[in-house]
């Protein structure tokens, strides 16, 4: 009798444990499909056919370099070199099959070539020169950059044709990077359960010193996992070149430490012995899914980082409280029953999903507001915030509902928010494009779509836009360098802070200061040197030039952030011994050209860039004639006009 009362016990609370034991498993996959749930409910463009296919291609090549990282993580190491090396072998493809005339099955074979070299470059560093993991991948990093904008001389390169299919659909539906992220993903699962260097890094990584004694090669296999992650890198890099269409010299930057927290959040340990390939997609999945409904929901691009780290936190901590609680380890080799129940669960919660998000979002009205997104390059630049700030203004005086996202400087990111806005059928578009080559695929996409695209402060290659509002980047590097050469008499040494290496503004800024210098030959250039536009790298890059030209009497940089930084260097002979030119006009530069210690800035209003841009672009969607090209005029700032200057 008391055995039946307990059987009965069990039974009624065995299924709620064996839930709940389920879900402690599979912690990123409880993650995912929490996320999921919460973005359906909350955005009713999410869960549609083209906005899924769309999170997919953006998680692609995250989750390629995560299988690749997967291998080194396993194995207790670390690999921050992969966005770089996928950065270079894009590079060196682009570079030898339409600069060099190498045929495009070679050139692809050289930038698999030049993974592996870079993995094992990491690999005999750590295995036989002792270097920490992190010591030698983070050198490689460097490396890897480096040579990047090297062979590209800082500019993109145009990817060929053919190779630039991987960026298509098969069939008009199905994205070839998606195809891409799930073969290499059975590949990373084949080669961590299946092979005998799979079993390698599982025994390094639980304890490298008993795997050493039981007779395995632990150097020669560190070779081959540090290589294989450089064949996933290679493989990265050319589907997200593919992607832009061309290979760009800073692509993938950061994408190490997304690919890392993909790894991570699927469930590895950073100690090594644990992880699988599953796991890291799902996590690659969780970080695309989390971007995209941000995007969605017109969160803001300050607080979206918050939010990122905040739930990459939460992911990481379920994975602990999952360990303590002595769930299965998270390894190639896991019960293939339990592997199906988990699946089959997501399933049924993915299916009550959508029957959630049908009643949910079914019936509500569509907004009456006209529906904009507003592409910027960066926020992280005052320029770029007074865009946002006079765009807003202008959007909330007409009734617009303004999504305003921020790629930081990261053309593949921007991609991604451009796809996002297609998807989500905003009713037009403003780009302010990182690259203007990079941007095009995006911008054609919307085009199909029959989006109206307006362009703002800088082109967009290779696609068709309704208008281009924007002032002359090459005029007012003109004035810049006339506005100091004169102020030098016509003779004197200046040096020059470029921009931001690959951006168009930084070339065609550079360009005007070039022309504007062919008048004046007593100008002599010190030196040239990229700062980022970033007033941190400004003083810094100011402060090593001053040591090698202390003589110097100007300095021209390309924007005001620059050269805020070029002053802070100067010191005392910012404005009397040193004259200092800036461009954009921005709050901070205007201030400093009152006081005197900026001489003058190009201004080219970016409020007005802004405002102009939504009014074009509601003329655009309402079908009204439209300028191809509307230019806001720059003038130079000095003390003598400053205090009339609206800015």
């Amino acid at each position: 009798m008391a055995a039946d009362t307990l059987k009965s016990t069990t039974g009624a609370g065995g299924g709620a444990a064996a839930v709940r034991r389920l879900l402690l498993d599979n912690g990123a996959l409880t993650a995912l499909i929490v996320l999921v749930v919460a973005m359906s409910a909350l955005s009713g463009d999410f869960l549609t056919t083209d906005n899924l296919l769309n999170v997919g291609v953006q998680a692609a090549v995250t989750a390629i370099l995560a299988f690749g990282v997967t291998f080194v993580i396993v194995s207790a190491g670390i690999d921050l070199s992969v966005g770089s090396v996928a950065a270079l072998s894009a590079t060196v493809l682009a570079w030898s099959a339409t600069q060099q005339g190498v045929p495009v099955a070679i050139a692809v074979a050289l930038a698999v070539v030049t993974g592996v070299v870079c993995g094992l470059v990491n690999g005999f560093l750590i295995a036989y020169g002792k270097l920490p993991p992190f010591i030698a991948t983070l050198a490689m990093l460097s490396v890897a950059r480096g040579l990047s904008l090297v062979i590209s001389e800082g500019s993109p390169i145009a990817f060929p044709d053919s190779v630039s299919h991987l960026g298509d659909t098969l069939g008009g539906w199905l994205p070839v990077p998606v195809l891409v992220m799930i073969v290499m993903g059975l590949v990373a699962a084949f080669v961590l359960g299946r092979t005998y260097i799979g079993r390698s890094m599982y025994a390094i990584g639980g304890n490298e010193e008993a795997a050493r004694l039981s007779g395995l090669r632990v150097k020669k296999q560190k070779l081959a996992i540090y290589a294989l992650s450089g064949v996933f890198a290679a493989a990265a890099g050319v589907v997200l070149a593919s992607r832009l269409s061309s290979a760009q010299p800073q692509a993938a930057d950061g994408y190490e430490l997304d690919a890392i927290a993909a790894v991570v959040i699927g469930g590895a340990s950073l100690a090594g012995g644990t992880g699988k390939a599953s796991g890291t997609l799902i996590g690659a999945l969780i970080l695309a899914v989390l971007r995209n409904g941000l995007n969605l929901l017109s969160v803001s691009a300050f607080w979206q980082q918050v939010v990122i780290g905040v739930v990459i936190a939460l992911a990481v901590l379920l994975d602990t409280v999952r360990r303590k609680a002595g769930a299965t380890p998270v390894t190639a080799g896991g019960g293939k029953g339990r592997q199906a129940a988990t699946y089959g669960l997501a399933a049924v919660v993915t299916v009550a999903i959508v029957g959630a998000t049908s009643f949910l979002h079914g019936g509500s009205p569509a907004t009456a507001n006209p529906r904009v997104g507003l592409a910027l390059s960066t926020l992280n630049n005052p320029f770029f915030v007074q865009i946002q700030s006079g765009a807003k203004a202008e959007a909330k005086k007409l009734g617009v509902d303004l999504t305003v996202t921020d790629a930081q400087n990261d053309a593949s990111q921007q991609a991604n928010q451009l796809q996002n806005f297609t998807s989500s059928g905003v009713d037009s578009i403003i780009v302010n494009p990182v690259d203007s080559d990079a941007a095009g695929p995006s911008v054609r996409s919307a085009d199909k779509a029959d989006i109206p695209v307006i362009a703002v402060d800088r082109g967009v290659n290779k696609a068709t836009t309704d208008a281009l509002v924007a002032s002359d980047n090459v005029a007012g590097g003109e004035l810049a360098a006339k506005t100091v050469a004169e102020k030098l008499g016509g003779n004197g040494k200046i040096v020059i802070l470029q921009g931001q290496a690959g951006t168009s503004a930084a070339r065609e800024r550079a360009e005007g200061f070039a022309k504007g210098l062919k008048a004046f030959p007593g100008i002599q250039v010190l030196a040239q040197q990229p700062a980022d536009f970033d007033r941190t790298k400004g003083l810094d890059v100011m402060s090593n030039l001053l040591q090698a030209h202390p003589d110097v009497q100007g300095v021209i940089a390309a924007n005001d952030e620059m050269a805020l930084g070029a002053i802070k260097a100067l010191g005392a002979k910012a404005g009397t011994s040193v004259q200092v030119v800036g461009f954009d006009g921005t709050p901070d530069g205007l201030k400093a050209v009152e006081q005197g210690t900026l001489y003058a800035s190009v201004a080219q209003q970016p409020s007005q860039l802004g405002r102009i841009a939504v009014d074009n672009a509601l003329k655009a969607l309402r079908g009204e004639k439209v300028e191809q090209t509307v230019k806001v005029p720059v003038k130079v700032v000095t003390k003598q006009n400053v205090a009339g200057f609206s800015g």
